[in-house]
């Protein structure tokens, strides 16, 4: 009898957890007499619109499954939010579907496009981690690059963009989208961009992937990744979305079918009427406007300097330093900040400063940094 193979836990290919390695840095910072504040985690504090909480509790009695392509209503709003925010046309209620959140998405996006061993994704050189932790669970070959030369003659088959970027607030533009648009369809790579932060530009401005100037209003090979954990303040809803490409998200839907991957009908009641409301999000954008006009500067004045941020719920700061040093410097005045490393070598000088945060917490970290 042939030996059986050994079981290998997925956890074996994966990356240390980056913030169970601040667990020091966190006990120094809390040690502070004033108590901590913390900077780290991107979370919302803010309160849920009530046409959003109206709309969870006017279906909350639903004793039936959902469906995990959306109600038509859901499909609707998506579509029509995407017209009127960010200027897509030609999206089709067929080519959305809504996802348990989209960090979900992310991590299970390459198997569900069919991508494994032997397979290659590319991510950017500064990255949110679960572009990397999904095609590790996935078996796929992973590639930081942040231009197609650095790709050269190379076909991958799955390349992820994240614009606005996190953590460095970086925005692509409209013609660099389009070159990797072209590029992409000469080799039949499918692109994954990111736009969690799309509706929180504070410069110039930030165009979808599906955006008619990038794609001529040809969304094959391309998916849109949303989420309304920013924009809405849903984070603890697990609202996002995919838009795109009909014959990839038909491939996902079949997939998520099989695999139970439904957005619980409340949620997508919540978020139908989240998409369909924009003067919520335009109030949470100004929230979050202030604070940073508030905690800019002060971060300047202490001695850093901003990189990109033009975008986004993040300060990408630096002194040219190891980016520990940074956070302990932050962490002796009770500050909690993320180590840029977390997000690739290319972010080992920096710290991500988040905006994340109450008034009042943000004015304290604007006194402990003067």
């Amino acid at each position: 009898m042939a030996p059986r193979p050994e079981r290998r836990p997925p956890g074996r290919v994966l990356p240390v957890f980056p913030w169970d390695t601040l667990a020091e840095t966190r006990a120094r910072a809390s040690a502070h007499p004033d108590g901590l504040v913390d900077l780290t985690v991107g979370t919302p504090v803010d309160h849920v619109a009530p046409v959003i909480k109206d709309a969870l509790a006017a279906d909350s009695a639903q004793p039936g499954y959902p469906t995990t392509a959306g109600t038509p209503a859901l499909r609707r709003a998506v579509v029509d939010s995407m017209a009127r925010r960010h200027g897509v046309t030609g999206l089709t209620p067929d080519a959305v579907l809504p996802a348990i959140g989209t960090k979900e998405l992310i991590a299970g996006l390459p198997a569900q496009l069919g991508l494994g061993t032997g397979h290659t994704v590319v991510i950017p050189e500064v990255a949110y981690p679960t572009y990397e932790v999904g095609s590790l669970l996935a078996g796929c070959t992973v590639v930081r690059a942040d231009s197609l030369t650095q790709l050269g003659p190379s076909t991958p088959h799955l390349l992820f963009l994240n614009s606005p970027s996190n953590p460095t607030g970086k925005v692509l533009g409209i013609e660099h989208l389009r070159k990797v648009v072209g590029w992409a369809r000469e080799r039949g790579v499918i692109v994954a961009s990111d736009e969690c932060y799309l509706r929180l530009v504070w410069e110039g401005e930030a165009p979808s992937i599906l955006d008619p100037r990038v794609c001529e209003g040809d969304h094959s090979g391309l998916l849109s990744l949303h989420s309304l954990s920013k924009t809405s303040n849903l984070a603890s809803y697990r609202a996002g979305f995919v838009a795109g490409d009909p014959a990839l998200v038909a491939e996902l839907l079949e997939v998520r079918k099989h695999s139970g991957l439904m957005m619980p009908l409340p949620i997508q009641s919540a978020m139908a009427a989240a998409l369909v409301d924009d003067a919520h999000a335009a109030e949470q954008r100004e929230r979050y406007r202030i604070r940073r006009e508030r905690l800019l500067p002060a971060v300047e004045a202490a001695g850093f300097r901003i990189d990109d941020s033009e975008a986004g719920l993040y300060l990408w700061a630096t002194r040219d330093e190891p980016c520990r040093d940074t956070a302990d410097w932050f962490a002796e005045r009770g500050v909690l900040v993320a180590p840029g490393e977390f997000y690739g070598p290319r972010g080992a000088r920096h710290v991500r400063i988040a905006l994340t945060a109450t008034d009042a917490t943000i004015a304290e970290a604007v006194r402990r940094l003067a």
